[in-house]
Formats: structure tokens, sequence, C-alpha cells
């Protein structure tokens, strides 16, 4: 069952710097099971340990399905400081799934692609608008106040800061 549609025209009420963090994996051989069902299990993992930590620095997270070998994760964050944290913490999901992903690549020889990419976005920098949508990335992540309150058109939005 699908969220219900919020009315009218939103904007994500994000305030000041946000960092939206890509990462996926790409089924290089769908036969190598072995190499690439550890990777799709190990993210929801570690966005569940991100969700349960108050502080963590995640916002919020949006699943994407990019065909039929491509999975993404957009991921939007308080600061570069928190996602580097925590993906450098001993303690934490990340480093060991890393770690566990490395020495399986050596043998797949490709199996599995990995990939990410990292976005430090300053405040006036970004804009958005929903209409009729139930929430969704930024806007999921953060809330939505009414497109008004931003500005009506989109070089509005990006130029408050």
């Amino acid at each position: 069952m699908s969220e219900k549609p919020i009315e009218g025209r939103m904007t994500a009420a994000a305030e000041g710097d946000v960092v939206v963090f890509l990462i996926g994996m790409r089924i290089n051989r769908f036969r190598a099971l072995r190499s690439w069902l550890p990777v799709t299990s190990a993210m929801p993992r570690m966005l569940k340990e991100l969700v349960k930590e108050e502080g963590s620095g995640l916002l919020g997270f949006q699943s994407v399905l990019a065909g039929p070998r491509t999975l993404a994760v957009v991921q939007y964050w308080e600061s570069k400081e928190k996602l580097l944290a925590y993906a450098s913490a001993q303690d934490k999901e990340h480093r060991p799934a890393w770690t566990a992903f490395n020495r399986r690549a050596r043998g797949a020889k490709g199996a599995v692609g990995v990939w990410h990419e990292t976005y430090a976005v300053p405040a006036g920098s970004y804009e958005s608008i929903y209409v009729s949508m139930p929430g969704f990335g930024l806007g999921k992540a953060t809330g939505v106040v009414p497109v008004g309150r931003r500005g009506e058109r989109a070089a509005d939005r990006l130029t408050a800061a």
C-alpha cells in the first residue's frame, strides 16, 4: 500500500547545507549469486542501523531500481562529516560489509560492481517541488512546506538561502 499523496504544491523543508549520497550495485553476472547476494543484504542492515541511531546524520533515503541489474539508494545526510564518520566507524555495519565485499570481489572477478557518488550541496543551491505526491526524496527526508514559503518559481527557491 502506498502513502497518501500530499495535496498542493510543496517543497522540501530542508534548511542549510545538504549532502546527497548515491550508492548502488550492478549485477554483472546473475549466476554468481554468492558474489552479489551479500551486497544486496548489507545495505538494509546499514540503513536500519542508521535510522535507529539518533544523531547518525542520515536524514532519509529512497531505494531505486534502475533496471534489471542495478539497485541504488539515494541518501540525504546532515553533513559530509557525519557520512564520513559512519563510513569509517569500526563498530558499525559499514566497515565489515565493505571488508567482506572486497574479499569476495577479488575472487569473483567482476561478478558485481558497486559505486557511489557524494554531493555536498550548500544552502541555496538546491530546490524541489512535489505536486500531489506522497513523501519522496528530500521532501520525505526533511518534511515539506508549501511552495510559497520558499518561492513560487524554481529560480526563487534556488536563491533563497
